[in-house]
């Protein structure tokens, strides 16, 4: 799971700057396809092996994920948004996911994702794009990127939850 995470992570920085244009209002970045998929992976890395095991995975996706950048000479504000943006968002998820360790893990999924996915979004956007792109375009990515998370997201941890429920 912990290379999952990573190599979502790295897919998602590599097409961050592609964009689709939804048909009302929304810029979706290519790479929130991928990077959606980290919420749910980090849920259950944290589920299986606790605290230490996330922060173990989230070193990793940042070294994986800088070293990438670098060498396929991603520019620097890039890479700096995106390991600023992933630090921050992962480390804020990870920590309401373990104030909620006693509740479900359904609670414990919504919750830490109803934090996370609006500050990596934002905070991404607005470091990677801010000064580069309209006001517009910047609402519309971050709009485009929360709602695409949220739903991937959700699909992820309904399908996880629904294997478990078929498994007891």
């Amino acid at each position: 799971m912990i290379v999952l995470y990573a190599l979502s992570i790295l897919l998602a920085n590599i097409t961050l700057n592609k964009f689709i244009q939804l048909p009302v209002f929304g810029l979706l970045s290519v790479g929130t396809i991928f990077f959606a998929a980290v919420f749910t992976l980090r849920d259950r890395i944290h589920r299986a092996g606790g605290v230490p095991a996330v922060l173990i995975a989230i070193a990793l996706a940042l070294a994986v994920n800088t070293v990438a950048a670098l060498l396929l000479g991603t520019p620097l504000r890039f890479v700096g948004a995106s390991f600023l943006a992933i630090l921050v968002g992962e480390l804020a998820d990870t920590g309401v996911y373990q104030r909620l360790i006693h509740r479900s893990w359904w609670t414990r999924v919504l919750a830490s994702n109803a934090v996370s996915v609006p500050l990596d979004s934002v905070l991404f956007t607005l470091l990677a794009f801010y000064g580069d792109m309209s006001s517009r375009e910047i609402s519309e990515i971050i709009f485009a990127d929360i709602l695409a998370k949220y739903a991937i997201a959700a699909l992820f941890a309904f399908r996880v939850r629904r294997s478990h429920l078929q498994a007891a």
